[in-house]
């Protein structure tokens, strides 16, 4: 099983104005929550660890989790609202993000509230986004993370939320503080331009987290697809052409896809990570790759079932 850790929200996915307001759609959200979805939908096993409220955006929340098939025993009850996240998207398919979460419950996670012993089931676990950057849940995650790290694989994706994080350099150390108990580290360009100023030098970046510990870094690129570091080698993945509807959700698709396809062939351990042929990684990334495209061409963080994407390899293939 893949546990995954951090938020869970209701994103309003604003439209175009009708009459005197604005159309909308209210759907289950979060970064994370999108990527324990992603991997019971590709196939994979997840559960999901955070604070969920007993509103009933919250039930809404655990129902879909549920009805996925992620595990939701991890998840600890709360009297708190649920965060709200409205969601504009740009010409170009890009999502902006607006967060209404000061004192919800997902920031409220507190160290205490951790399971002492994390099951035997439990091989890997997923972190990511703003919910390591608010107290008391960034410090609950960072210390399950170094407490499981030599025990379990960790894989991080950032998914920074500048509006959420505020000070993006000054949360860099603490963030790269986390990439030293981490076997996997994905990030998007956009992500990198956040943390290191807008152009970073990937080759650069990568060897910085690598030196760090992560035994694999990817890099996603948009439609120019992906970059992947290991060690002294690199691997370059071609991005797929869709009609973009919206990129909402496509990075959490990306990560999760990664995840399964790694953990399908065994290689979900770092010390298979370092081994395995660079045709097994190679793999594994286009395999994230096809999924996001997918995500690409849907509206909001609809995210692909495995039929889904062997659906769309069989006709790429044919």
């Amino acid at each position: 099983m893949i546990l995954v850790c951090g938020e869970a929200l209701i994103d309003l996915l604003v439209g175009h104005p009708s009459g005197a307001g604005l159309s909308s759609d209210a759907v289950p959200g979060g970064s994370p929550f999108n990527v324990a979805i992603g991997i019971a939908r590709l196939g994979g096993s997840a559960g999901f660890l955070a604070k969920l409220s007993d509103d009933f955006f919250g039930q809404l929340l655990r129902q879909r989790l549920a009805a996925a098939g992620v595990d939701t025993s991890f998840v600890v009850p709360s009297a708190l609202p649920t965060t709200l996240s409205v969601v504009v998207t740009a010409p170009d398919g890009q999502p902006h993000y607006a967060f209404y979460g000061e004192g919800a419950a997902d920031r409220a996670l507190q160290p205490s509230e951790l399971p002492a012993i994390l099951p035997d089931a439990v091989t890997a676990i997923a972190v990511g986004s703003y919910t390591l950057a608010v107290d008391p849940t960034a410090t609950a995650i960072a210390q399950l993370v170094a407490r499981e790290s030599l025990r379990r694989t960790i894989s991080i994706d950032p998914n920074l939320r500048p509006r959420v994080i505020g000070d993006v350099t000054a949360w860099r150390p603490r963030f790269e503080r986390l990439l030293g108990h981490c076997a996997i580290a994905k990030a998007s360009v956009e992500d990198l331009d956040h943390l290191y100023g807008r152009g970073a030098d990937l080759h650069a970046v990568a060897s910085h987290w690598l030196a760090r510990g992560p035994r694999l870094v990817v890099f996603t690129r948009g439609e120019h697809g992906a970059i992947v570091f290991r060690g002294a080698e690199i691997l370059e993945r071609p991005g797929r052409t869709v009609d973009v509807i919206d990129t909402v959700g496509a990075g959490d698709t990306f990560h999760a896809a990664l995840l399964v396809a790694l953990d399908q062939q065994r290689l979900l351990k770092p010390d298979a990570i370092e081994a395995a042929p660079l045709a097994a990684i190679a793999r594994a990334v286009d395999f994230a790759i096809m999924a996001s495209s997918i995500t690409c061409s849907r509206r909001g963080a609809d995210l692909p079932t495995l039929d889904d994407v062997e659906s769309v390899m069989r006709g790429s293939n044919g």
